[in-house]
């Protein structure tokens, strides 16, 4: 198993009134949610994104953060998991001129309006049946995505995430240290389905034998 250390601790962070969040959400919302369409994205809040836009304070900050800690070149090659309309993909590429990115999402509507410049690098497929061959990509990052599948599916896709990777990868997952911490989450979520306490996943990993780097999503 990997280090647990947050490679996100430059990506922007929103105020989040979680128990007002957590009253106006069904499971009507949340079906709608895990359907990852256009309601998801771009429509009403209570259903995702509210709109799902590029704004580069959002990804460039990080892209540094992943280049220092994975040694990320021109020569690189990267695979996001998870990678909605490619954002954080065009921004890599963007401050890493020449580095090698690809993506995938199940969600046929994110790849259709992917940013343009991303769109020949992108797909629809599964994280737990990725469509490349075994050590195909330098690094592998999967940010809040393969918490979205039921745990057996999760094990399949960490297990993807391990194979295609020549060593190196990073995922953020849905979690909680505490009753307070959980009690948000579950108020909060919409489209998890495997959600842990942070030393859970962190058996879980061992379990599934998956060695990248990891951290937590805790609203």
């Amino acid at each position: 198993m990997g280090r647990e250390i947050d490679l996100l601790k430059n990506y922007p962070k929103t105020k989040r009134d979680l128990k007002k969040r957590g009253e106006e959400k069904s499971e009507e919302d949340r079906r709608i949610a895990r359907k990852f369409g256009k309601d998801f994205f771009d429509g009403d809040r209570k259903h995702g994104y509210g709109g799902f836009r590029y704004l580069p304070k959002f990804w460039q900050p990080v892209i540094p953060t992943f280049q220092q800690h994975f040694g990320l070149t021109a020569d690189s090659s990267v695979l996001d998991v998870g990678c909605a309309k490619g954002f954080m993909m065009y921004d890599m590429v963007k401050l890493i001129p020449g580095i090698r990115v690809n993506g995938i999402d199940i969600s046929e509507y994110a790849i259709e309006n992917a940013i343009s410049q991303m769109k020949p690098l992108v797909q629809v497929a599964n994280a737990k049946e990725l469509p490349y061959d075994d050590n195909s990509f330098d690094v592998v990052i999967s940010i809040n995505t393969v918490h979205n599948l039921v745990k057996e599916e999760c094990a399949q896709a960490l297990k993807e995430i391990e194979r295609v990777s020549r060593g190196a990868s990073f995922i953020t997952v849905d979690a909680y240290n505490n009753e307070k911490e959980k009690e948000a989450m579950f108020s909060w979520n919409l489209t998890g389905k495997t959600i842990m306490h942070a030393n859970e996943w962190k058996h879980f990993f061992d379990e599934v034998e998956y060695t990248g780097d990891y951290y937590w999503f805790i609203p």
